[in-house]
């Protein structure tokens, strides 16, 4: 009887899952794993951030609450456990002696690093099977080697274009091989429960992902329309939010790509559809990007090596622009919504990461930092890749900045979205709302909102006279 450990982490579903479909194919038994790992308590190098933020270890805990139920219906039961894998998985193998411990491949240094950590505890007796990840193509699939994914979007787009047809993603299993036991092993059970928010803006969990790509798919059209509207900024409809759970790997690249193949087959194949993919392609060039540059990407020079990046790291400049505090209405309402609820807006996101890298000039890691802890659909590639593009140290040294001002009176032309989230600002005349140092001195006495220090040479077209 061959026994071997399925190693959750960042794919935390039964649908379209590479590696409890290998687990699955080998095993006799199955022991499911979850590490609650020192990530979940570890700050960043970059600032007093923490690696997991509650919103993410919240969306987490309900997605393991709803894989461990689904396991449950299968038969089997997920272990999820205190300590750092080479440690709980090296004694669940020596206890139960399980001969592989299958689990996703990782690209990113720290993860790759805890791999090979895995890998060496484990020894010679137990061999680590590492199946692809949450991507829309596999390594295989690629029509360049690793070391030669092409350095600009565009020509990866059209390189991948044309060379790949999209694999159909695998089935959720219908049985599972039995459970293994561990009643003799000291291990700590973590109740994630304790982790859950209260009235969280979505929902973690396997089963919500499904529900939420149905419904913006098959029950509201919204794709239809997704390329008119994909700018917007208030509400949950605008976009697909799709994002938390790819981020944790509850729903796949490759089933959502399905999903939307079988929208244009039933529904309507338009330029909506089309951008849905061609924004996954996005996400897949920057996931590959961080296979082929590795550490570089997270150096403050970036993919390209630039010298001449700010260095500054002022504590107070930083706390302002965390805080939603910095003057700037269409930047501060972006971080407050950030901060209450663990998302943020394409637009607003390239906005504030914008103004923190080129307008405050620090340290572009230091906002990527801040995102990494209170984003709950925090992905190391997505993240850290779109930070290095606007801070200019991607794949190019062109100026990806944007003038904030202008993009806030495009996108939120009547103050709507500043509004909601700076009430503080109705007071305010509406022509002033977007720039409301330019108020009296008794309206701004009135109000308990910051004064802007500094306004860009570039803004002077954008303020109303």
């Amino acid at each position: 009887m061959t026994t071997t450990i399925l190693w959750f982490k960042n794919d935390l579903r039964l649908d379209d899952n590479p590696a409890l479909a290998a687990a699955c194919q080998y095993a006799d038994q199955l022991i499911c794993v979850y590490c609650v790992d020192q990530r979940f308590t570890a700050k960043s190098d970059y600032g007093d951030c923490q690696r997991v933020g509650p919103h993410r270890a919240g969306f987490v805990a309900e997605a393991l609450l709803d894989l461990a139920e689904q396991l449950g219906e299968l038969g089997q039961t997920l272990h999820i456990l205190d300590g750092e894998p080479e440690d709980v998985l090296s004694a669940i193998a020596a206890e139960t002696g399980a001969d592989s411990v299958h689990t996703e491949i990782e690209r990113a240094p720290d993860e790759a690093a805890q791999l090979k950590r895995v890998n060496d505890a484990l020894g010679e007796a137990c061999e680590l099977v590492c199946s692809p990840d949450n991507t829309l193509y596999r390594l295989e699939d690629l029509p360049f080697a690793p070391a030669d994914v092409p350095a600009t979007f565009t020509k990866f787009r059209k390189k991948i274009e044309d060379a790949i047809d999209n694999r159909a993603p695998i089935a959720a299993p219908e049985v599972l091989p039995g459970p293994g036991e561990l009643a003799g092993l000291a291990l700590t059970q973590v109740d994630v429960s304790t982790w859950r928010r209260d009235a969280p803006r979505f929902t973690g969990g396997e089963r919500a992902g499904q529900e939420r790509l149905t419904y913006y798919l098959f029950e509201t059209d919204r794709l239809a329309v997704y390329k008119k509207t994909r700018n917007g900024l208030l509400g949950d409809d605008y976009s697909s939010k799709f994002s938390p759970w790819l981020a944790a790997g509850c729903l796949s690249a490759r089933r959502i790509a399905a999903r939307v193949a079988a929208y244009e087959a039933q529904v309507t194949a338009n330029k909506s559809t089309y951008w849905l993919i061609f924004e996954l392609r996005w996400r897949e060039f920057f996931h590959w990007t961080l296979a082929r540059v590795g550490a570089r990407l997270f150096s403050r020079g970036g993919i390209i090596g630039r010298g001449d990046r700010p260095t500054a790291v002022d504590a107070s400049s930083i706390e302002a622009w965390q805080a939603g505090r910095t003057g700037v209405p269409f930047i501060d309402a972006n971080m407050k919504e950030l901060t209450e609820t663990g998302y943020m807006s394409n637009r607003g996101r390239q906005n504030v990461a914008s103004y923190f890298a080129r307008d405050m000039a620090q340290d572009w890691r230091w906002g990527a930092a801040w995102f990494e802890e209170r984003l709950l659909d925090y992905d190391v590639a997505s993240n850290w890749c779109n930070w290095a593009t606007v801070a200019g140290v991607g794949t190019d040294k062109r100026d990806n900045g944007f003038n904030v001002l202008a993009q806030a009176r495009r996108y939120d032309a009547d103050g709507e979205y500043i509004l909601h989230w700076l009430p503080e600002l109705e007071a305010v005349p509406a022509k002033w709302r977007h720039t409301p140092w330019q108020a009296d001195p008794a309206t701004l006495a009135s109000i308990d909102y910051p004064r802007l220090a500094h306004i860009p040479a570039e803004w002077a077209d954008h303020i109303p006279d």
